[in-house]
């Protein structure tokens, strides 16, 4: 009798510890190139970080040094996997396929994701974790300064794709690479737009008078229209090429817009630097296709500015798409 209660209690134990790891240490991989060193957890449909239905599950970076200097980490005070916006890193987020036309107890498709199930209401809410019906299949390779992502989903309704992303650390050099590749395998064509949320927290420094945006033209706020500027009047600072603030943010404040202006209909347009002008940290984001439009959004904790680009890809076609994140360092001010 006491003997089978220890095995019992062994295996209890066993399971708990197991569930305990599961829940503490989601998979992830670590990626160098002697220069640069990044953490990136991996998509998982039972362990993963991040299972949430806003973001692709693939490519969250939840930490990456350079020289001393680390340029991602947690910005939420709550985490939860189920949360839209519980993630880290250099992630993005595709508009929904099919969720207009879908009914109630019908399908709609996030790329990076899967087959969602629509529930009633107005419209689509990005905030919302909806039910993961198909999540199609991960595959994950890991290389020592790369990590190579592929997501397979079948029909659902008619969309299907096959998703490929490298994120690679480029050898000799201190840049960061996103290679991106879309299929169409469907019989419905895609339509979408991608934007890249970029939840930079640069040495850890608060929102504030220390960190400053900068792009390659003149910017203005537009919002006229269906454009919207939040704050910015009080907090944020738009100065010829650059966003600042005035000083830190309080606990609940935000700034927002989705009517920044000023770029053209060309790739060249499609660059920012983000820079700690406190520890001296900086770094540069370009992207090889034209911007569709630039939201800004930050909080006391994280700074985003999140270009979006447009896909539209008929059945049988394919499209490949890149970024790059150069990290530099200045003189402190």
């Amino acid at each position: 009798m006491r003997r089978s209660f220890l095995i019992a209690f062994l295996i209890s134990t066993l399971i708990i510890t197991a569930s305990y790891n599961r829940l503490t240490n989601p998979p992830q991989a670590v990626i160098s190139n002697d220069i640069i060193t990044a953490n990136l957890y991996l998509p998982d449909h039972e362990n993963g970080y991040y299972r949430a239905s806003r973001f692709d599950w693939s490519g969250v970076i939840s930490s990456l040094e350079y020289q001393g200097h680390q340029y991602f980490g947690q910005w939420y005070d709550e985490y939860d996997p189920m949360i839209n916006d519980a993630i880290m890193g250099p992630v993005e987020d595709f508009s929904p396929l099919g969720y207009e036309e879908a009914k109630e107890g019908g399908l709609f498709v996030k790329i990076g994701i899967g087959a969602l199930e629509k529930i009633k209401e107005e419209k689509y809410r990005f905030s919302h974790t909806y039910d993961l019906i198909n999540g199609g299949e991960w595959k994950v390779k890991t290389f020592k300064n790369r990590v190579e992502f592929s997501h397979e989903l079948k029909d659902a309704d008619g969309y299907a794709y096959l998703y490929t992303k490298i994120v690679e650390l480029v050898k000799d050099m201190p840049i960061l690479v996103l290679k991106h590749t879309l299929k169409n395998t469907g019989k419905k064509s895609i339509k979408t737009s991608v934007y890249n949320h970029n939840f930079f927290v640069i040495d850890q420094e608060l929102t504030g008078p220390n960190i400053e945006t900068t792009f390659p033209y003149d910017l203005y706020l537009d919002n006229g229209g269906n454009k919207r500027v939040v704050n910015f009047d009080s907090l944020g600072i738009v100065s010829d090429r650059s966003i600042s603030f005035s000083r830190y943010f309080k606990k609940g404040e935000s700034v927002y817009t989705n009517g920044l202006m000023g770029f053209r209909d060309s790739p060249e347009d499609y660059q920012f630097s983000v820079m700690n002008t406190k520890t001296g940290a900086g770094v540069k984001v370009t992207g090889d296709k034209a911007l569709e439009k630039i939201v800004y959004w930050a909080n006391p904790r994280t700074y985003c500015a999140e270009p979006y680009i447009r896909l539209e890809l008929e059945p049988g076609e394919t499209i490949n798409w890149k970024n790059e994140y150069n990290f530099f360092t200045f003189e402190k001010e």
